[in-house]
């Protein structure tokens, strides 16, 4: 496998880098997660084995030779990223020599997104807001022209459930880099002038930024819209602190025509934590949420299952069970309970708009799977992440941490959203001008939606 990839996204570095694995520390690495995908990912049946197995191969000689082990762990992630699977990723060693800058460039600061598939500029340190203007495209880097930099090396180190979401996360993490690491840029203002930066990732002391980030509360945050509108944020479903924030609100809540929730920034937590808003929202006395199922893996019947052929297992579960483990296809379906809402709480069930986006992950989609069936609830915003289940977690040597998605999560109805998201009932897809006029079209639209409803 080749190298090159990893050394044009780090040009140039400041320091040396750790180097204490071993080699023989790097193939048991490389062999511990590839044994752990084969035993444990839930979508083993959507990857394609014979490439997989010899991309493995293939590592087994390439990996000892890295030259630091940051690039021994680059190497694992483009491994795992073959596995198109948002909850299967490898988490760095804490440390200065495994964690990259992002937006820091000294004197600099950038904060670049995908908008309409483009890498535009939404922020910058507030010193540099008239040198660099908002809405800029990032056209060219080390020489390359953007798409064909992030092709060869961004993309293929990412995992990413959705296509979408690869662009996004490639695009927002185009300048990643360790501290020392030079970027030879070009951009493009909104006025159509071409300017050149050589940037080079180092701390910056200037905290205050332009567009200045929203003083709101991080978890939760209430306002009143026009005409009895009300306003709520949830930011996050990791911390139940925010159910009591919820609660609190209740009193102002129920003087409301109609409800905004922004699940826009909520790339999860706990389901329950979302579940428990949610009761409050609706009169119905049992939700329904996601079905989940999982692998299974009965060693006996996969041994079976060798000397098993598809005309043997015609009415015959036993040999179809045996077959399917061996080829790591046989499943098993968790029992499922509808979610009882006995609340004794007044509810609030008004016209509601969900605000979702491609940034609403895991237990957040979850909410929303639970939230299908609610006639006065409207989505609008782009697709959810289109990501979540239960991941395994497992060390390897020398810190990391890789997540392995062990568990299928569908609608009710068998209906798939891992690799889809949730979408939208009316899509709204922000623009640059959005962004360099400061507007929330997702936001606005709600707004006018709702207001139409209560005319």
């Amino acid at each position: 496998m080749k190298k090159f990839f990893l050394l044009m996204l780090m040009p140039l570095l400041s320091f040396a880098q750790s180097n204490k694995l071993s080699k023989a520390d790097k193939i048991y690495g490389l062999s511990k997660l590839w044994q752990e995908v084969n035993y444990n990912f839930v979508y083993l049946n959507k990857v394609d084995r014979i490439k997989w197995d010899s991309t493995y191969k293939a590592l087994i000689n390439t990996i000892p030779e890295t030259k630091s082990d940051y690039e021994y762990y680059r190497e694992l992630q483009r491994f795992l990223a073959m596995l198109k699977d948002g909850h299967t990723d490898l988490y760095m060693p804490a440390g200065r020599d495994f964690e990259p800058l992002n937006t820091k460039f000294g004197d600099y600061r950038l904060f670049i997104e995908n908008v309409a598939g483009k890498a535009i500029i939404t922020r910058v340190n507030l010193s540099k807001k008239e040198e660099i203007p908002i809405g800029s495209e990032v056209i060219e880097v080390n020489s390359k022209p953007t798409a064909a930099y992030i092709s060869e090396n961004i993309t293929p180190y990412i995992s990413s459930s959705t296509d979408y979401g690869l662009q996004d996360i490639s695009i927002s993490t185009l300048l990643q880099g360790l501290d020392g690491t030079q970027f030879k840029i070009k951009i493009k203002t909104p006025k159509g002038k071409v300017l050149s930066f050589t940037l080079t990732h180092k701390q910056t002391t200037e905290t205050e930024v332009f567009p200045a980030f929203p003083s709101e509360g991080k978890l939760f945050n209430f306002k009143w819209e026009t005409k009895g509108i009300a306003y709520i944020a949830l930011n996050s479903f990791t911390d139940e602190k925010i159910d009591s924030m919820f609660v609190a609100k209740l009193p102002e809540l129920y003087k409301a025509k109609a409800l905004i929730l922004d699940l826009r920034s909520n790339g999860g937590g706990t389901t329950g934590i979302g579940s428990y808003i949610l009761k409050y929202l609706t009169n119905d006395s049992l939700l329904y949420g996601s079905r989940y199922s999982t692998r299974q893996l009965n060693s006996a019947f996969k041994a079976w299952g060798k000397y098993t052929t598809a005309k043997d297992t015609v009415n015959n579960s036993w040999n179809a069970k045996a077959l399917l483990t061996y080829q790591d296809n046989y499943f098993y379906n968790f029992d499922y309970y509808p979610l009882k809402n006995d609340l004794s709480a007044k509810r609030i069930v008004v016209p509601t708009v969900l605000l979702i986006g491609h940034n609403t992950a895991s237990a957040a989609e979850d909410f929303l799977i639970y939230a299908d069936n609610q006639k006065h609830m409207t989505k609008i915003g782009q697709n959810s992440c289109g990501s979540t289940g239960q991941p395994f977690l497992f060390d390897l040597p020398g810190g990391a941490v890789v997540r392995v998605c062990t568990k299928k999560d569908t609608y009710p109805d068998g209906r798939e959203f891992v690799g889809y998201g949730v979408k939208p009932d009316i899509e709204v897809v922000p623009k640059a001008e959005d962004l360099i006029n400061n507007n929330d079209p997702a936001l606005k639209k709600a707004i006018d939606f709702l207001s139409k409803k209560l005319k």
